[in-house]
Formats: C-alpha cells, structure tokens, sequence
C-alpha cells in the first residue's frame, strides 16, 4: 500500500537542528527520523512511500539520492571508479520525493499527491512521530467500517510527573505516566480516495476544513493506539528519543 509521509514543515520548535536541516532529518541514533517511520511501515510490507517536501527539500533528495553511499562501507578504485560497497544496509523500498511547496499547508501536501496515489487506499503519516503501532490492526479496523479517514488517536506520557495528593500528602507518585484520558491525534491515517476531495488546495490545513468536515460528514473514525508513540516537537523530544534508541527502543 502507498503511504504519504509529510515532511515539509518548517518544524520551527525545534530551531537547534531545523537552522540547518529539515525536520524528518534530524537523527536518532544516527539515521533521520524519517527513516525511522518508513521502517516501521517497512515492517508490516508497506514499501511505497511518497515523501511531501517543502523546507529544506534538496537535503532530503540528497538523502535518498545517495543513500547506498551514506548507509554503507565501501572502497574506490581511484584508477578506475569502480565502487565496491561493503555491509550495505540495504533497504527494498521505492521512494517517491515531491516538491509540495514551500509554504503548502499539510492539506495542501496531501492534495498534491492526489493524482500520484490514484483510486486506492493509502496511508498517511506525519514525519515526526515515532510509534509502534500494529499496522495490520489499524487496515483491519480501517476496512471494517467503511469510512473515508481512518486516524490513529493516542494518549501521550505526561511531560511531568503525576502525583495524586490526600490534602498535604502525596499518596501516589508517578514518573511520566501514560495521560488516562484525553486521546489526541497521532498521525497514521488511513484515508480513502473521496477523502481527497475534501481539500480545497494549498492553503488548506488538513486538520480543520478536511478532517472536521469527515466528522461532520461521519466519514471519521479513530483507531485507539494505547502502546508507545512519541512526536518530536521540541529539543526535549529528541534528546528523549535518543535515550530510547540507547535503551529498548520502543518503536522497534
């Protein structure tokens, strides 16, 4: 199945890196973590990927460009040019990279890979967030209610610590907890092709006009992801997960 990756915001909140390189970009563990969410898709057979670039396009297409050069060892014979590469990590994907403009907005990107997508179901990701979700569940329950827009809604840790006070005395603490309630939208839709003609162009936000009007139309349906999931918004974000990669990598 096709699956469209958002990556051409500004990602101004997290400035330290997006100066310099767009926001899919910035490594974890050594790859961008755009890399990170086409592997997840990877994963479960989805290898079709079509990246929406905007800021910062031509890093990305240098990525992918030379990426047999950037993820491998390799030696030159500099009297010939031959290249031998060495323990390639070699990946079977096919990559297609879109210039949706510079000041698109994210219904804008999705609406110009209307004609690239066709008459099908796809999937659609922003290029920020990191989950392990279980993509055959999420087609499954996509294909079982028939709706245009399937979304994956998320509960994410708390930046701080719960506690849980009787008057003066903490009788509960708890570090980073899970929020219990107040689920929110964790990218990872699956959308079907009449989704499309809900957004009017480029300026279109896909979270007011296309994903309210779905609701109003009830042609919306969320798909509750209670595991790991984490967005990369700020500083603090990332350097949390370059932690997790050193650690048991939740994502997978």
């Amino acid at each position: 199945m096709k699956v469209i990756i958002l990556a051409g915001g500004f990602g101004t909140r997290l400035a330290e890196y997006t100066d310099v390189i767009p926001k899919p970009m910035v490594p974890i563990g050594g790859k961008p973590i755009l890399w990170h969410i086409m592997q997840t898709y990877a994963r479960y057979g989805h290898k079709d990927f079509y990246v929406a670039l905007g800021y910062k396009a031509e890093l990305i297409k240098e990525y992918f460009l030379n990426y047999r050069a950037l993820n491998a060892d390799f030696n030159v014979d500099l009297a010939t040019g031959i290249v031998t590469s060495h323990q390639l990590d070699a990946v079977d994907w096919r990559v297609t990279l879109v210039d949706t403009g510079l000041k698109s907005m994210t219904g804008g990107r999705v609406k110009r890979m209307q004609k690239l997508i066709g008459n099908e179901t796809c999937m659609l990701t922003y290029g920020d967030g990191l989950a392990n979700i279980n993509l055959d569940a999420l087609l499954a329950f996509h294909h079982s209610h028939s709706k245009r827009v399937t979304v994956t809604a998320v509960r994410p840790a708390a930046r701080f610590g719960e506690l849980e006070l009787d008057q003066e005395r903490v009788s509960r603490f708890k570090e980073k907890p899970q929020m219990h309630e107040g689920w929110i939208n964790g990218g990872y839709f699956v959308i079907e092709p009449a989704f499309f003609d809900l957004i009017a162009g480029d300026d279109t936000v896909l979270e007011k006009e296309p994903l309210e009007c779905a609701a109003v139309m009830n042609e919306l349906c969320a798909y509750r992801h209670e595991g790991f999931w984490q967005c990369m918004d700020t500083k603090r974000d990332h350097d949390a997960l370059e932690e997790m990669y050193k650690g048991d990598r939740p994502w997978g």
